[in-house]
């Protein structure tokens, strides 16, 4: 059987470091789950999700050429994808702005602050102490 970046395979965790775990694959290959593969949150100790002799779903990653293996746990468990709206439900005024419209914005809103400024500076200018006599 050969292994390819994107499959998903059956594993049993042969070995644990404190950088990730050592898994047995299909084929007397042996590929490696980095700590920060292992799980969708924060791992600080491996030992506390894993142990040897765990079967594990992995998906391959990487075949490097000198004959790692690089494999991920996290990314071996689908998903489901959050539903797009559909029908009536979905309202054009609540996408997303596209670039041009955020730019827009952001010139209106900066003109305004300017005017603001210059209004308040302006009307500072001959203020008090402006007469010395």
């Amino acid at each position: 059987m050969s292994i390819e970046a994107g499959s998903k395979l059956q594993g049993k965790v042969s070995g644990i470091t404190n950088f990730g775990a050592f898994v047995d694959l299909p084929g007397g290959k042996t590929g490696l789950v980095h700590i920060s593969e292992v799980a969708d949150r924060y791992v600080k100790d491996i030992n506390e999700v894993l142990s040897v002799g765990d079967e594990v779903t992995v998906k391959v990653l990487q075949v490097e050429p000198d004959g790692k293996i690089g494999l991920s746990i996290r990314k071996a468990v689908d998903k489901p994808r959050p539903k797009a709206p559909r029908g009536k439900r979905f309202n054009r005024e609540h996408r997303e702005p596209s670039f041009e419209d955020k730019i827009t914005r952001f010139l209106k809103d900066s003109e305004d602050r300017l005017s603001t400024i210059k209004r308040q500076t302006e009307s500072k200018r001959g203020g008090r102490g402006a007469r010395r006599g």
